[in-house]
């Protein structure tokens, strides 16, 4: 394991600290980055909620949910005491001037500290909230705000966001988070492309047939019900996670990797998406609904017994494709889905190239299956290369398709950090470089809502799939009247 350098001494803020986000994603993420050294032994982390506790309540919260969520193999009793002590709890209600003051009076203590606001809260308390912090005189120049998707519904509640935000902090202090953006194989796709001289001549229409995002999930909405049946699959991964990742995927190199460039390039792809008309919608866009059926052998409810909703219309499926108009990628499709209760938890990046033009070996020609290589961001974190190799034995050339594989975790032999982990120090850096700029989230809603008008308009339903299945047949037949197929349909 490298050496890792601590940040800056910091007050991490959580508003919305009871919740679920803050239990299963970011006090174990801060634990861990406490665990190895990160923080520096004055850094404080801060609960905001409505929740009543007090600081040795919140601890025991806290203790509590670390240990379902972090394995037993690295939770030792010292290091959890010392990141216990570092946690406090603080009662506000945003909308309440008066409630402001224990916070107030306890940032007092670190003025000169790195001030991470991180609003784990709904996205209408995102202007109240800031708007309180600013009015409280606890916004610094050393302060970082941190906005958790969803960015609004639609542009125009997602531009009312970012004023409101803007109002009180500056854009280079504010940190739009997509945690997708901080998982190791989505940073090894840069790596990938622009510190190997192998693929980036090859990243072109010239030598790639076609690209595959998946997001495949077996869990339903679970607790999510009231929010997710306002949203919808497009509202909440195609917007954000999706298009991001084909961003990464499609831009030209930047000049430098640095806080700005990267993002330039992002939105040149956003800004280069071929719009969808109402007829595109109808060939490129298919939406799916689950019913009952079997999960990893379990039976599940279906989505309307889960929102309690038999009328409902909501995609918890969607599969799309998609074109980019510039010089790179004329002609390349790239085809885009997530759902939940699928039969596989999956998230992954299929660059598929071209067939061989010329096959020297007599007979055999359709046994050539095209390269491809899988980006494999969750589970299993790791790069694969498929190619051809000869069987090996006498009595003719036989072929078969074999792959290189590179698992993260066998070759590094150490621990993957979680994306919060990596993105919470980034923000206390003060580095932007994975965040969401807000001309790219403007950028992305701008392209999706046509998309979701079409939809609305459309006399047809989300198309049924049984939980446990791949998704409706329709996805199917979206992908292979173009004479392809999805990948886990090809042999591995």
């Amino acid at each position: 394991m490298p050496q890792l350098m601590s940040v800056a001494p910091c007050e991490i803020v959580v508003f919305g600290g009871t919740g679920d986000l803050a239990m299963r994603k970011l006090m174990p993420a801060l634990y861990h980055r406490d665990r190895d050294g990160q923080l520096t032994p004055d850094s404080r982390v801060i609960a905001v909620s409505r929740a009543g506790l007090d600081d040795a309540g919140y601890r025991d919260k806290v203790d509590s949910e670390l240990r379902r969520f972090i394995p037993e193999l690295i939770h030792e009793p010292d290091f959890l005491a010392r990141f216990l002590q570092r946690l406090h709890h603080i009662t506000v209600d945003v909308a309440e001037h008066s409630t402001w003051d224990e916070l107030r009076t306890l940032l007092a203590d670190g003025k000169d500290h790195v001030r991470v606001f991180y609003l784990a809260c709904a996205p209408q308390l995102f202007g109240p909230t800031c708007v309180g912090l600013q009015a409280n005189g606890l916004v610094t120049d050393n302060s970082r705000v941190v906005l958790e998707k969803p960015l609004g519904h639609d542009l125009v509640s997602a531009r009312r966001i970012n004023d409101e935000v803007g109002a009180v902090f500056a854009e280079e202090q504010i940190f739009r988070i997509d945690h997708y953006l901080g998982k190791e194989t989505v940073q090894n796709l840069l790596v990938l492309r622009f510190a190997n001289s192998l693929l980036e001549p090859l990243w072109n229409s010239g030598a790639i047939d076609h690209v595959q995002i998946t997001v495949a999930e077996t869990i339903g909405v679970g607790g999510r019900g009231d929010y997710y049946d306002g949203s919808g699959a497009i509202r909440d991964m195609v917007q954000n996670h999706l298009l991001q990742l084909l961003c990464l995927v499609a831009m030209e190199p930047p000049s430098r990797l640095d806080r700005e460039a990267v993002r330039d390039e992002k939105l040149k792809i956003l800004q280069a998406l071929s719009p969808l008309t109402i007829g595109d919608v109808e060939r490129c866009v298919v939406r799916g609904q689950y019913t009952v059926g079997l999960v990893e052998g379990a039976p599940v409810p279906s989505y309307q017994d889960e929102v309690d909703g038999s009328t409902s219309t909501t995609e918890t499926f969607v599969a799309l494709k998609v074109e980019v108009q510039n010089w790179r990628w004329s002609g390349v499709p790239f085809y885009l889905r997530t759902g939940k209760r699928l039969d596989r938890r999956a998230s992954e990046i299929v660059v598929q190239f071209r067939p061989v033009p010329h096959s020297i070996f007599p007979g055999i020609k359709d046994s050539i299956s095209p390269n491809a290589l899988v980006l494999r961001l969750q589970p299993d974190e790791g790069v694969r290369l498929h190619l051809m190799a000869k069987e090996p034995g006498p009595g003719g050339v036989r072929l078969r398709p074999v792959h290189l594989n590179l698992s993260f975790a066998e070759t590094f032999k150490s621990r993957l950090p979680d994306a919060y982990e990596r993105l919470l120090m980034d923000v206390v850096r003060g580095n932007p470089t994975l965040f969401m700029r807000r001309d790219e989230v403007e950028a992305a809603w701008a392209w999706v809502e046509p998309i979701l008008a079409a939809l609305a308009a459309s006399i047809d339903s989300p198309r049924r799939y049984a939980a446990g299945t791949g998704g409706p047949a329709a996805a199917i037949a979206l992908i292979e009247r173009d004479g392809r197929t999805w990948y886990e349909e090809i042999s591995e």
